[in-house]
């Protein structure tokens, strides 16, 4: 199941996403870190990539848990 509660490994994942989300954001807003912003959102991104798609037979739909990792991109609660 793509359930939260079901997998406590995509949970984790979940849970890193977003703080690395979160510290993306804050590293964007800082023009100083750029580099190291697009690493986060390098970082950020492979773990999306990590859980599977909310609808697994399109694979254009978005992975589980991808409203509340979005807005920590953008520093968003």
């Amino acid at each position: 199941m793509n359930d939260f509660h079901y997998n406590t490994r995509n949970a984790k994942i979940q849970g890193l996403s977003v703080q690395v989300g979160e510290l993306f954001a804050d590293m964007y807003r800082d023009t100083k870190q750029s580099n190291e912003a697009m690493e986060a959102l390098e970082a950020y991104k492979s773990l999306r990539r990590l859980l599977p798609r909310k609808y697994a037979y399109d694979p254009d739909s978005r992975h589980i848990g991808s409203q509340a990792a979005h807005k920590a991109t953008q520093a968003e609660s």
